[in-house]
C-alpha cells in the first residue's frame, strides 16, 4: 500500500485513510482516494480477515455491507464504437470488436464490497479480484447477512463463485439459463429463446434465431454547436429579423 495519499480535504476521510494504513501494509494492498470516496484493494486470500476487521475494529466499526456487485474488467477503457471523431458530422458509427477477451486474466473480474459505518458515519470501497477462468473469493455471509442476495446475484450475472455461500444458486434469470449475462463475453441476444406455446400448454426453449451484429444508432445534432460560421450568422440574422418583425 502506498505510504501517502494527499488530503481529501474531509477530516473524516483523512482520519480513515490514516487507520487504513496503519492496518495494512504490503503486496497486494492498495488504497486509492478519488472524487471523495477510498477504495482499498485487498489480495483475495485476505478478503474475510480484513472485512472482520473492518466490521469489528474500534477505530473502523463498519457494521452495514450497502451493496456488493461484480466486474468483468475484459477489455475495459476499449469500446467497439468510434465516435469522438464522427460526432461533428452528426453520426455515431458503430465498429467490430477486435479486442481479444483474456478469459485467464487473473484481474479480468472482481468483487466490490460497498461499506458504511454508522458510528463514524464513514463510507469504504473495498474491492478484491477474484481470477479469471473460475472466478471464486470467500463468501462474506458471516459477517454481513445482507450478503447472501448480493452474492447469489453476483454469482448469477457474472458466475463468480463464493466459498462457503449455503445456498449458492441462481436468483434472477431463469431455470436453465445458460451463461451469465453481464459477463463481457456474453452476446447480447443471448443464447436461447424463451416463448409459451398455447397449443401445448408451456413455455419452451429454442436456439436463438438473431444474428449477433454491432448496432449503427444515427445521431442527428442541430444544436447551434454544429454550426458552420456561415450558417451561425444566417440563424443571428434571423433571429433578428423576427424580433424587429414583432415589435413592429
Amino acid at each position: 500500500m502506498s505510504d501517502t495519499i494527499a488530503s481529501t480535504g474531509d477530516a473524516r476521510l483523512d482520519a480513515l485513510v490514516h487507520v487504513l494504513q496503519s492496518r495494512w501494509q504490503g503486496e497486494g494492498f492498495e488504497l486509492q482516494s478519488a472524487l471523495g470516496e477510498l477504495t482499498l484493494t485487498v489480495p483475495a486470500a485476505e478478503v474475510k480477515g480484513v472485512c472482520t476487521q473492518l466490521r469489528d475494529d474500534s477505530a473502523l466499526r463498519f457494521e452495514q455491507l450497502i451493496d456488493l456487485c461484480g466486474v468483468d474488467y475484459a477489455a475495459y477503457g476499449k469500446s467497439e464504437w468510434a465516435t469522438e471523431e464522427a460526432s461533428t458530422t452528426g453520426f455515431g458509427r458503430g465498429v467490430d470488436r477486435d479486442v481479444e477477451l483474456d478469459a485467464d486474466d487473473p484481474q479480468r473480474f472482481a468483487v466490490v464490497y460497498h461499506l458504511l459505518s454508522l458510528e463514524y458515519n464513514r463510507r469504504l470501497r473495498v474491492k478484491v479480484y477474484a481470477g479469471g477462468a473460475q472466478p471464486m473469493v470467500d463468501s462474506v455471509l458471516d459477517i454481513w447477512t445482507a450478503a447472501d442476495w448480493f452474492e447469489r446475484e453476483a454469482f448469477d450475472l457474472f458466475g463468480i463463485l463464493f466459498r462457503g455461500h449455503p445456498d449458492l444458486r441462481r436468483i434472477l434469470t431463469d431455470y436453465g439459463f445458460v451463461g451469465y449475462p453481464f459477463r463481457k463475453d456474453f452476446p447480447l441476444s443471448g443464447h436461447v429463446a424463451m416463448r409459451y406455446d398455447p397449443e401445448q400448454g408451456r413455455v419452451l426453449y429454442e436456439p436463438v434465431e438473431i444474428e449477433p451484429r454491432v448496432l449503427v444508432p444515427k445521431v442527428i445534432r442541430n444544436d447551434s454547436r454544429y454550426l458552420t460560421e456561415e450558417q451561425a450568422q444566417a440563424a443571428r440574422e434571423a433571429k433578428d429579423a423576427t424580433g424587429k418583425a414583432a415589435n413592429a
